[in-house]
């Protein structure tokens, strides 16, 4: 369905302009942008991965393979956990599956996704966190261009603020302005992008990482961090009760984190609790 938006910044000096939610139209079938972005997000993602795969001696078409178990658990894990979160939203079981409607959540593709990689680790015989250091990352690809979607659909926004970067939306009949927190989204995980590879290196010799799963480590401790920070000015959360579940998770994610990556610099052990260097590269 096609959806229309006024949208302005006026505190960057951005006139209202109009932003239609569909890219184009095939006969009567109609490709949205957030779908256009995801999809070119995912083709991102699995280049890049391939680009880290290649450095370690990993063939392309076994993240291929690979990429052909995780992309669609990943989007069925995210419909689901979405579904799980919001039944009340849902008039028939026919709903749950029209995921043209909208609806995916990001902790769900992860946990759909993490289960893939485990299966496709196990059968390939590479270690699960030497693929983690290579795929995580590239969730923040998915994030950075996924937010996108959210601002030609005119959602996950946050709540009203008077700040000069404030978006204008016009709803009910009036305008109100808010917090791109799309934008504050992508922002943060593009920064984190950078640093996390900067860390992990362009080149194999030129990494500063220490054993596999530090990256992964890295990267949900900065995502968890941000997450959690602006999903408490969202004004469309998801909530389990009295609370907002992807803010929980947020806080989970990088106290996890962050603490697992304090206790193995100090300790100088990887992430199977082994002294780093008293193992073979690659062993599980």
């Amino acid at each position: 369905m096609l959806k229309t938006s006024q949208i302005s910044f006026p505190g960057l000096g951005i006139e209202p302009f109009s932003l239609d939610s569909v890219a184009f139209r095939i006969g009567d079938f109609s490709v949205a942008y957030y779908g256009v972005i995801i999809t070119f997000g995912i083709i991102l993602a699995v280049l890049y991965v391939m680009w880290r795969a290649r450095q370690v001696g990993i063939s392309g078409d076994t993240i291929l393979d690979i990429a052909l178990l995780v992309v669609p658990m990943g989007v069925v894990g995210a419909r689901l956990y979405y579904v799980l979160t919001s039944l009340d939203q849902f008039d028939s079981f026919a709903d749950v599956f029209n995921i043209r409607g909208g609806g995916l959540a990001i902790y769900g593709g992860i946990i759909g996704g993490a289960l893939a990689v485990i299966i496709m680790a196990h059968f390939k015989k590479i270690s699960f966190f030497k693929l983690a250091d290579m795929i995580t990352p590239a969730v923040l690809i998915g994030q950075i261009l996924g937010r996108w979607g959210n601002f030609f659909n005119a959602e996950a926004y946050g709540s009203a603020t008077t700040l000069p970067w404030r978006m204008g939306l016009f709803k009910g009949g009036e305008w109100i302005f808010v917090h791109p927190t799309f934008l504050y989204e992508s922002l943060w995980n593009l920064l984190g992008f950078i640093l996390i590879n900067l860390f992990y290196g362009l080149k194999p010799e030129k990494t500063h990482k220490k054993y596999d799963g530090q990256i992964f480590l890295m990267v949900f401790a900065w995502y968890g961090f941000g997450r959690m920070l602006i999903e408490g000015l969202r004004t469309d959360s998801l909530y389990v009760g009295p609370f907002r579940i992807s803010q929980v998770l947020g806080l989970v994610f990088f106290v996890l984190g962050a603490a697992l990556l304090l206790y193995h610099h100090f300790t100088k052990t990887d992430m199977l609790f082994r002294k780093i260097g008293t193992h073979k590269e690659g062993e599980k």
